[in-house]
């Protein structure tokens, strides 16, 4: 049975079922601070699990894409570890509980294939319960399963939290026993290789409370409203369907893994087993290979594009580990367009925006290949250096900062590093490199998370919104209310009062004031609650639900439950909508001139300014822009509605609405319109009419990264301001130079194209000045202990360049047969520097001029036998340089 046949029956199941079908979250909707990508199929539905969203059914099925990073170097050791994978998932929101979940899989997993189930042996399958779940036990026996195929386990196994707070309880897992030539005999508890897990049934009964420890955290008691979280590993079902061993083997990825290995002329072992047979070698590469260019294919396609940071970094680094794992099995030419439309066609039978979006895919995808070829070009001459440098200063081992910065800096995998030095015989500081990387993640994770919460424990964040329920936002429609402070918050937690200079998070039941999100600055303003007033600095959302309004006291006292009245800054309020609305004229513009693929890949929309990033594999020409600035302008005189409106997310796509790469949206969604000109799905706020918007003046465009463009524009005073300082400065130019304003840019292009002309001139004059003694200077060398010894120093401000041509033409014109030193010492920038040459006559002394630089420099410094160079000290020692080589000579 084909994969996406299981898919379709798992759906067609529970549908018939009373379940709605609930379309897969992309891979980086994840409103949790502490995740990437969507690692699970119950993580779009955990505001329901906690109570902070109603769902709009009660009953739900879906197949949902996961990602889960800490598989990465997993990948490959053994036959079941994936980054990607989808999990099929049914779901209860307080309505049937294990009664309804466990006779609903089971019919599913055995019903004939004829009749839309799959059709597995019920003799084989063995369910797993906790330990005292009696009532899952008197379940399982009533739909045929004997007692002795029923397996009780403890924790470890069978109960499942969400590692926070929130809603826990037993689970019970599905086996499928794959047959003796797999395994022991005996059940899950005794071999899970010849066992596969395919099902979890996930009974959220309880509730834990605050803890030390997800292990520790005490239950509290029944929930008000029982849950069901089941997931079913799609790739796991589709190996015991499809009659192989392991994911690789199965129709969505085996024909990766067959291409690759036809590439390369290796052979992969079918059938290889749970852990990478050590009679194939070459399996564990091409299982990386397998697994990574699908989910680089289904990253993409959600919209993620290569970057040093995020989720950017994890789509490069795989991509770059697939990369390097085809060219370590001998394809040296480039291989994601071998590789990528073959996974297109094993996933797009599931996932048809992955066919007919494919040139967009391919695009970041083979630009991101080109880059990585070169920087592994460039990397591997920089690792070189890194060699020789620590072998000549008789080291063993690189160290960790010179492996993390080629890895950070030149995009470097450490295990090629790794590789790399011990075929030159040499380790790598391996546990100071992943120091350095914790380090790094540690300071980016902590940056993240403290401008979203404030370093307050989310916990304190969660019990306001349950005690409370969502806030209520009424800042499309009003810019000041009447509300109740429901909570202050300090960096400690909660609290009751805040006084005169206190810097407080504070919570009202309804708010005027916009969360920052979807790229728009937070409003600012002020909020009088009794005798007290907060100047409110920053509006955050740390949890879905919960608007946030951090804030400053500078009067009186402010209590938590008194009633208030808030107030935004209205000035700011419409800069900042101005800029929002212009971005999504910008955006539209750019794809009607770019075309589909010119999506929008982030934006910040701030008081008079906006920055608009989107992706397209290549620069945007002047020309280009000018038309875009032109057209968005145009749309501004035409003095368009702009109008928002709530509907449903299939409507929304039926009338072309605009919707972001990653984002999540509910059944529901807000549609904002410029007339007919643009249409796009948006939180934020917008002006009423485009006029409003006054002057787009677009500033500059350039790259922020592979395939990633940034737009920078003014809007309204702010545009019409520069433009009346541009116009100032072009004036008073075509002043200076008496031409029409027009002619201002021939003249300074004129100007520029002189001086440089002049400057090179100079070069010239000046490498002939310093190199016109040097005949003189050979002339007059000193003999040193039978050495010609000629320390000078170069004219003031002398180029580095200019400076060892000149050490080399002395040595050039003493006679050969003559040991000969030549060390020249310079002064510029305030700092002095060092060139010694040594030819073969004095190298065969025993001098070398890497040790006579090293002695000047107490260690520093660096080249080779006949030519080296140091630097750094102050002006002044530049003749105490010549002196002390003139030393080192006579003590050699």
């Amino acid at each position: 049975m084909k994969t996406a046949e299981i898919k379709r029956r798992y759906l067609a199941h529970f549908e018939a079922n009373g379940h709605t079908v609930v379309p897969s979250a992309p891979l980086p909707a994840i409103s949790d601070p502490n995740l990437l990508f969507v690692n699970a199929g119950m993580v779009q539905f955990v505001p329901y699990f906690l109570g902070q969203q109603t769902p709009a059914y009660q009953r739900a099925v879906s197949v949902q894409k996961c990602l889960r990073t800490p598989d990465i170097d997993e990948v490959g050791k053994t036959s079941r570890h994936g980054t990607f994978f989808q999990m099929n998932g049914n779901f209860s929101f307080g309505d049937y509980f294990k009664a309804g979940a466990i006779p609903l899989a089971w019919e599913l997993s055995t019903k004939p294939i004829a009749e839309g189930g799959y059709g597995l042996d019920p003799e084989r399958i063995w369910p797993t319960i906790y330990l005292d779940d009696d009532e899952a036990y008197e379940i399982w026996r009533s739909v045929g399963v004997p007692a002795e195929r029923i397996v009780r386990r403890g924790k470890a196994d069978n109960f499942w939290s969400m590692g926070i707070p929130g809603p826990c309880g037993p689970s019970s897992e599905l086996f499928y026993d794959r047959g003796p030539e797999y395994g022991r005999e005996g059940g899950p508890a005794v071999d899970e290789d010849r066992y596969m897990e395919y099902w979890n049934l996930v009974f959220m009964q309880f509730e834990r409370g605050p803890g030390t420890t997800k292990e520790d955290y005490p239950i509290l008691g029944d929930l008000p409203a029982k849950n069901i979280d089941t997931g079913m590993g799609l790739e796991r079902m589709a190996s015991i369907l499809q009659g192989v061993d392991n994911l690789y083997e199965i129709d969505e990825v085996r024909p990766i893994l067959a291409r690759a290995a036809e590439l390369t002329g290796k052979r992969y072992g079918a059938h290889s087993g749970h852990v990478a047979s050590e009679s194939h070698p070459d399996d564990v590469r091409l299982r990386v290979i397998a697994d990574h260019v699908r989910t680089a294919l289904m990253l993409i396609g959600d919209g993620v594009t290569p970057s040093n940071e995020g989720r950017g970094y994890v789509l490069r680094r795989i991509m770059r580990r697939a990369i390097r794992s085809i060219r370590l099995l001998g394809w040296q030419d480039r291989a994601l367009p071998e590789l990528l439309p073959v996974a297109r066609d094993c996933m797009a039978p599931s996932y048809p925006e992955l066919a007919t979006d494919f040139d967009r895919i391919a695009d970041y995808a083979y630009a991101e290949e080109e880059a990585f070829l070169s920087t592994l070009r460039a990397g591997t001459t920089i690792l070189d250096t890194a060699i020789a440098e620590t072998r000549t200063a008789g080291g063993s081992a690189l160290s960790g900062a010179k492996a993390f910065q080629l890895h950070d800096t030149y995009g470097f995998p450490i295990d090629l590093t790794l590789e790399i030095a011990a075929e030159q015989g040499l380790t790598v500081d391996d546990e100071g490199f992943r120091r350095l990387m914790a380090d790094q993640r540690t300071r980016a994770k902590a940056d993240a998370q403290a401008r979203k919460t404030g370093h307050v424990d989310l916990s304190a964040y969660r019990s306001v919104l349950d005690a409370g329920g969502p806030v209520t936002f009424t800042g499309y429609s009003e810019v000041s209310r009447e509300s109740t402070v429901r909570a202050l918050l300090g960096a400690d937690g909660p609290r009751q009062a805040a006084t005169e200079g206190d810097t407080i998070e504070l919570v009202l039941d309804t708010t005027p004031f916009y969360a920052e999100g979807g790229g728009q600055q937070p409003d600012q303003g002020m909020i009088t609650v009794g005798g007290g007033q907060v100047e409110v600095l920053d509006v955050q959302q740390p949890v879905p639900g919960l608007i946030v309004h951090r804030a400053r006291v500078i009067r009186g006292e402010v209590r938590a439950g008194e009633a208030g009245f808030a107030e935004i800054d209205t000035t700011r309020r419409r800069a900042i909508s101005r800029s929002h609305t212009a971005t999504h004229l910008v955006h539209q513009t750019m794809r009607n001139f770019l075309g589909e693929s010119a999506t929008q890949a982030g934006s910040l929309n701030a008081p008079g300014r906006l920055r608009f990033d989107f992706n397209t594999p290549t620069g945007v020409s002047p020309s280009v822009l000018r038309d875009v600035e032109q057209q968005v302008n145009e749309v501004l005189l035409a003095d368009l509605e702009v109008h928002a409106f709530i509907t449903s997310l299939e409507e929304a796509r039926r009338i072309g609405a605009m919707a972001l790469f990653g984002e999540k949206y509910g059944e529901e969604v807000r549609v904002v319109e410029v007339g007919d000109y643009a249409r796009e799905l948006c939180g934020g706020t917008h002006v009423a009419r485009s006029a409003q918007l006054g002057l787009v003046k677009i500033l500059s465009e350039s790259s922020i990264g592979s395939g990633v463009r940034r737009v920078e524009a003014l809007v309204g005073m702010d545009a019409f301001g520069f433009l009346a300082k541009e116009h100032l400065l072009v004036s008073r130019l075509a002043e200076l130079y008496r031409v029409p304003n027009d002619q201002v840019a021939d003249r300074v292009e004129q100007t520029v194209t002189q001086l440089r002309d002049a400057e090179k001139e100079l070069e010239k004059l000046r490498a002939q000045l310093v190199l016109g003694g040097a005949a003189a200077l050979a002339a007059q060398a000193k003999d040193v202990r039978g050495v010609a010894y000629v320390g000078t120093e170069a004219p003031e401000g002398a180029a580095g360049n200019d400076v060892r041509t000149l050490a080399q033409e002395i040595r050039g014109k003493i006679d050969p047969a003559r040991p000969a030193v030549v060390a020249v010492a310079a002064r510029s920038n305030g700092k002095a520097s060092l060139v010694v040459a040594v030819n073969a006559a004095a190298r065969s002394r025993g001098l070398a001029a890497s040790d006579l630089v090293k002695a000047a420099f107490s260690g520093r410094g660096g080249g080779s036998p006949d030519l080296a160079q140091g630097g750094g000290l102050p002006a002044a020692e530049a003749p105490n340089l010549l002196l002390t080589v003139e030393k080192a000579i006579t003590e050699a």
